[in-house]
């Protein structure tokens, strides 16, 4: 079997798995999670730069073929580090930057949806970068609080926000 042929193949077959471990890698990231050092987007990947560069030094150029797979797999391994650099460890951060902490939603203004009645849950809609949440609260000092007034979030504890009503003029009257 020509070498070109094998480039082919394993262009092909390497493709196909990085096409599925895009669509169902959740689904395997927990098997996975054992080898932290082991990335399989990264193997599907360098195998695809380096059958490419394999393949398309072959056709173009009269080099002896083991020439041809040290330039391939350097090549295919400086490509998987800067992709792995520049696109797959931002995302990875990006992911986790969504996530937020019940300590940091205090201080924070949002806006009561579901009245708090006195000695009562409702519900308050806090504003972010990476969307809106909605979280049960109470009065801080157990007042009532209308639908529609902007609160103030004192405290987080279980779950549930401790809100006063929020006014920018008295903001220094509590």
């Amino acid at each position: 079997m020509p070498i070109q042929t094998v480039y082919l193949w394993v262009l092909i077959i390497a493709g196909a798995f990085t096409l599925l471990y895009i669509l169902f890698g959740d689904l395997l990231d927990g098997v996975f999670e054992a080898l932290p050092f082991f990335n399989p987007a990264l193997i599907f990947v360098f195998l695809v730069f380096l059958s490419a560069t394999g393949y398309i030094l072959e056709l173009a150029t009269s080099l002896s073929s083991i020439l041809i797979l040290i330039i391939a797999t350097v090549g295919a391994l400086i490509l998987t580090i800067l992709l792995n650099i520049f696109v797959f460890v931002p995302l990875k951060s990006a992911e986790e930057s969504l996530v937020y902490r019940e300590d940091s939603l205090k201080g924070r203004v949002g806006k009561v949806i579901i009245p708090i009645p006195k000695d009562g849950f409702g519900e308050v809609i806090i504003d972010s970068n990476s969307g809106r949440i909605a979280k049960s609260a109470t009065g801080f000092d157990n007042e009532e609080i209308k639908e529609g007034i902007d609160v103030l979030i004192i405290d987080v504890k279980n779950g549930v926000l401790y809100v006063r009503p929020y006014d920018e003029k008295s903001i220094f009257s509590y």
